[in-house]
């Protein structure tokens, strides 16, 4: 269920009724498994796709939510039980009328009890700006100027957000379907704690995707665009993925990489990160770093880690 065309008058009356005051000794609200997640980002990056994929998986979503009525909300979530303990707030930073202040908000929630997570839309300039002009909209803050001055201002004011992010979805490759699916398994019905890892793969001359955490290299390997009875096809079809993985040093490669991921992920879960990005680079995203991709995926799941591949710059060609 969501708020998002809720009428203002309806949004009023939820966040100014009395609410109840958490006092000593009262059960904390992290103990019975509150679940937030704040979600944040730059205009045109798909905040309101992430909205809806939420809503899919569970959660009560709050859309536009004023950062100075965060606290009001969490707490409302947690007098109602049931199904607004899984809650979303989504939010819109620059709005002047209220307080800009997300780091301190965030804390404010933390102090309470609460353990929120916050999710940081953004996209590359361009990719923005082809976006508005897509739907002849202006840039919320740019005013008399360019597109381009909106999207800079947007950005200085969202520095602070972006830098407490727990998790940066970064959709300048992701359409509607595929972004969707990734919120999909980031907040899915898998246990919340747990550190959940996207095996990314992707093209090195599309660039580097900028939410790694880990990049993987595999250019070492034997090219199959080069074997004629292969460049059409790509690493998610067997003849492809068994030419990529009995190439010399393919095995070594993936089981080295599975063991360091899952050496460091007790200590990742311990520092508190939720999400861990492994990305997969070869020429052009379609052949090597795919099986290698899938390959992997699997090996960190027979570890019983929570992994999921993705294919970023698949199709591209």
């Amino acid at each position: 269920m969501s708020l998002a065309r809720a009428s203002e008058a309806t949004r009023e009356a939820c966040v100014t009724e009395s609410l109840p005051e958490f006092t000593a000794g009262a059960v904390d609200p992290d103990e019975v498994t509150t679940d937030l997640v704040v979600v944040t980002g730059v205009s045109g990056g798909g905040r309101s796709t992430v909205a809806r994929a939420l809503e899919n998986v569970g959660f009560y979503v709050v859309d536009n939510l004023p950062q100075a009525l965060m606290l009001d909300m969490a707490q409302l979530a947690f007098q109602a039980g049931g199904a607004a303990r899984r809650t979303a707030m989504v939010l819109d930073v620059r709005s002047r009328a209220f307080s800009t202040d997300l780091a301190g908000a965030v804390r404010a929630l933390k102090e309470r009890g609460f353990s929120p997570r916050v999710v940081f839309v953004d996209a590359d300039d361009e990719v923005l700006i082809r976006r508005f002009e897509s739907v002849r909209r202006s840039h919320p803050l740019q005013g008399d100027g360019r597109l381009a001055d909106g999207i800079a201002a947007e950005r200085q004011l969202l520095a602070e957000a972006r830098e407490q992010a727990d998790v940066i979805i970064d959709t300048s490759h992701l359409n509607v379907n595929q972004l969707r699916r990734r919120v999909e398994e980031l907040f899915g019905g898998e246990d919340v704690r747990r550190l959940r890892i996207t095996v990314l793969s992707f093209g090195f001359k599309y660039g580097l995707p900028p939410d790694a955490d880990y990049v993987l290299d595999a250019r070492f390997l034997p090219n199959p665009f080069w074997v004629p009875d292969l460049r059409d096809h790509t690493g998610l079809e067997d003849a492809v993925s068994k030419y990529v993985l009995d190439q010399e040093g393919a095995n070594a490669f993936v089981s080295n990489y599975a063991s360091l991921i899952a050496s460091t992920a007790p200590g990742f879960e311990r520092e508190g990160k939720r999400y861990l990005t492994v990305a997969v680079g070869c020429t052009g995203g379609k052949h090597r770093s795919v099986a290698i991709t899938e390959e992997l995926t699997a090996q960190l799941r027979d570890m019983r880690l929570s992994a999921h591949p993705s294919h970023r710059d698949l199709g591209r060609e």
